[in-house]
């Protein structure tokens, strides 16, 4: 594992004049000490990815203070939603202008992916608002996002990313989340309040349903196109907005707009809790955490943990930027990363409840770069008098944990714009 210090600190938001370069070098050398300890205590080479395992708790915490940003030139796309590492070079972003774009995060180059079409039994939503949401099955060999039309599923083949499927005809709106319960079976949440159940299927050369995908006048690979196994309204939902699945548990948490958190059975995809919440304005991130059992939900000022063992019990964190709404979260190992929309990234040390603090005593936090906005009329008559700093919609860190992928772009609908920054 190595890590890479780019660049000094800037202000006291995890780049502050309270931290030397001198305390950054000392981290750095006590990682690379630690690494080489346990590397000898394990002989070597052998047992190398265990090693990797032990190390994430001490890398989560000590590493937040070493990162440093590396902004990116996205060009005049509109905010991105999405995001997923591919492997340790490449990123995969969503945007809300419905574009699938690949990214080198070593010389900042972008692929775009064309989007793969529905049938014309597919009716398009209303308003179409891009791509929400990427995921990857457990064997990384297949990418799951949002089709031609926003309320489709679509699938790739990794790492080539050949068309696999589109799903069609399993929502009428908006598809805002997806999740992977196992290699071949997947669940999407829609802004229609239904959850489908879906099988990856392949095509068949000779079926009337394969649909050729012609982009510039070359012939893609066909690909089969599919309807949900099974569709069900989330009741008590008004819109589903995200998705976190336990696989140890077999259990799928929903949340919905309306500040509601729903616990689905995925074996007989049946509800099997409802709750609704403390803080329920802006509920639209959620994550989970496996280590302990436990969900934590964004909503405008707050980040609640739930532990479905204890459905009377429910944890409240007051989010530092009170009101600018929590737009992402993640968990890794002890530590709660927290996107917020007004360009900052928090780290809420789960086991010691409290945020974590560098040296000097500030609280440990990421200030994004300014990104890029379009000053249309709709800028010009509308929002010209104020400032706004992008949100952090999206937040990745690759397999080591040592380096942290954000994205976004500026918080008001209206706006367009948009923010990417890589810190390592």
């Amino acid at each position: 594992m190595f890590f890479f210090i780019l660049g000094k600190p800037r202000n006291c938001s995890f780049r502050s004049p309270c931290m030397s370069s001198t305390s950054r070098e000392d981290r750095t050398l006590d990682v690379e000490v630690f690494r080489h300890i346990q590397n000898r205590q394990y002989g070597g080479k052998h047992l190398y990815i265990n090693q990797e395992k032990m190390m994430l708790p001490f890398v989560s915490q000590h590493v937040p203070p070493l990162l440093a940003e590396k902004e990116y030139d996205m060009g005049e796309i509109n905010k991105i939603f999405a995001s997923h590492w591919l492997d340790e070079r490449q990123v995969a972003i969503g945007t809300k202008c419905n574009k699938l774009i690949i990214m080198d995060t070593k010389t900042g180059k972008q692929f775009n992916i064309p989007s793969l079409k529905s049938s014309k039994n597919s009716i398009p939503a209303e308003c179409p608002c891009g791509i929400h949401s990427i995921a990857l099955n457990p064997s990384q060999t297949l990418c799951a996002t949002g089709a031609e039309n926003t309320n489709d599923l679509a699938i790739y083949q990794l790492p080539t990313f050949d068309p696999v499927m589109v799903g069609e005809n399993g929502h009428s709106d908006w598809i805002f989340d997806i999740t992977w319960i196992d290699d071949e079976y997947l669940v999407t949440g829609s802004r229609d309040s239904k959850l489908a159940l879906w099988r990856v299927e392949t095509v068949d050369s000779d079926s009337e349903d394969s649909e050729p995908l012609i982009t510039a006048g070359i012939r893609m690979p066909d690909y089969a196109i599919t309807k949900p196994v099974i569709s069900r309204l989330c009741e008590k939902a008004q819109k589903v907005r995200a998705l976190a699945y336990h696989d140890e548990r077999k259990e799928l948490a929903v949340l919905s707009l309306n500040g509601c958190f729903h616990l689905w059975d995925v074996e007989n995809f049946n509800a099997r809790i409802h709750r609704c919440l403390i803080h329920s304005r802006e509920n639209v991130c959620m994550a989970v955490s496996k280590k302990y059992c436990s969900y934590a939900v964004g909503s405008q000022s707050h980040i609640d943990i739930l532990d479905p063992r204890c459905p009377n019990t429910q944890t409240s964190i007051l989010s530092k930027y009170r009101g600018s709404g929590v737009r992402s979260l993640s968990f890794t190992d002890d530590v709660l990363t927290i996107g917020t929309g007004v360009g900052v990234v928090l780290f809420f040390d789960v086991r010691a409840g409290r945020y974590l603090e560098s040296d000097c005593g500030h609280s440990c936090s990421l200030m994004a770069g300014s990104g890029w906005l379009r000053h249309d009329e709709t800028f010009r008559d509308f929002f010209w008098e104020a400032e706004y700093p992008s949100a952090i919609y999206t937040h990745r860190y690759n397999s080591t944990g040592t380096r942290l992928f954000t994205a976004g772009g500026p918080l008001p609908a209206g706006l367009w714009g948009n923010y990417a920054g890589l810190w390592q």
